[in-house]
């Protein structure tokens, strides 16, 4: 990333607290990026960065730790408009794009299932109750669909996984618009089986024949789910894939002005993944001292510096560059109550 080769000229003169990262880093929230930045986490270790600990309690519970100041960051894939940075005193940092991806559990079938939003949208308005529906066998011509119930799961939590999914939803179905519409915490309308996290909806969905659950891409991946192909705006039907969320970055103004804000939901890419979302962290703007926001910081810009090789082959997909030079100033908003600054960019 030739952007932070430039970015310690740009920042020199910072001080560097003798305190380092002796204590770990302690980050919560969002599940939907948890296991990259596990994988961050230890890489950052490896390299004599220090410990990081991160927990994946959901993205309202990462706001609402990171607003208490009970964590040094706080995941959340649902951004906060700028009123609430500032009430708060936070800054909001983008670190990765990825996809939440409809998978199913079907006994006996082999061919990925195609759907599109709107029979996706009433499926999970507990409209479709069977598997063989006439709906899903005209999207899905030649495939032996079992008789089997459908069995909804959806997050137990206030997710930014399950908003983005329900912005999806609503934006494909009137219907779901206004019986649920978007939100962290839905009404799921029928009782639909409820799980804990991704983790928790993999092995829900495990468990659960004929269930249909939503999780991010690298669960895909990790756990060998069977995940849904979705028409997209193209008219396409696709499967999840790191190439379809940059397709859908390099369509949006996320690419063409670096608004890391723009919405990359059901961009008109040809190989663009429908349920593509940004996921962030937000940190303390006016921490105590600068030892106190050093680890975090050292930590997140360690993260950019390394994001191609990092990101690549994990289930998401690097920011653009557009957003990579905006970056500067984001870290720069935090402004430590001493009055010194923290020279996250010296490591």
């Amino acid at each position: 990333m030739p952007f932070f080769y430039r970015l310690p000229l740009i920042l020199a003169g910072l001080v560097l607290s003798s305190a380092a990262t002796a204590q770990a880093v302690q980050g919560q929230g969002a599940t939907f990026p948890s296991k990259v930045y596990d994988t961050w986490a230890r890489a950052f270790a490896k390299a004599g960065g220090g410990a990081v600990a991160y927990k994946g309690t959901g993205s309202g519970d990462g706001i609402k730790q990171i607003q208490a100041r009970g964590v040094d960051f706080g995941g959340t894939d649902t951004p906060l408009p700028a009123a609430e940075l500032a009430r708060h005193k936070l800054v909001q940092i983008p670190m990765l794009v990825g996809g939440v991806v409809p998978v199913i559990n079907l006994p006996g079938s082999t061919a990925p299932l195609q759907l599109d939003g709107e029979l996706l949208a009433d499926i999970f308005l507990g409209r479709v109750k069977v598997w063989n529906d006439a709906r899903i066998a005209a999207l899905n011509p030649g495939v032996a669909l079992p008789v089997l119930p459908v069995r909804r799961v959806v997050r137990a939590e206030k997710s930014g996984t399950t908003e983005g999914f329900t912005r999806y939803l609503a934006g494909a179905s009137t219907r779901f618009k206004a019986e649920v519409g978007a939100g962290s915490a839905p009404a799921w309308p029928t009782e639909p089986l409820k799980a804990e996290g991704n983790d928790g909806m993999v092995q829900t969905l495990r468990a659960t024949p004929g269930a249909i659950a939503y999780v991010s891409f690298d669960r895909v991946l990790r756990d060998k789910l069977a995940a849904v192909k979705l028409r997209n705006a193209a008219g396409r039907f696709v499967a999840p894939s790191e190439a379809g969320f940059r397709a859908a970055i390099l369509d949006s103004d996320m690419h063409r002005s670096g608004d890391d804000l723009a919405t990359l939901l059901d961009r008109a890419g040809a190989e663009a993944w429908p349920i593509t979302l940004t996921s962030f962290v937000l940190v303390d703007a006016e921490p105590a001292t600068a030892a106190k926001a050093l680890g975090a910081l050292k930590f997140l810009y360690w993260c950019f510096m390394h994001g191609d090789e990092l990101t690549r082959g994990s289930g998401f997909a690097p920011l653009p560059v557009s957003v990579q030079s905006r970056l500067a100033a984001r870290f720069t908003q935090v402004r430590p109550k001493d009055g010194q600054l923290p020279a996250y960019q010296s490591f």
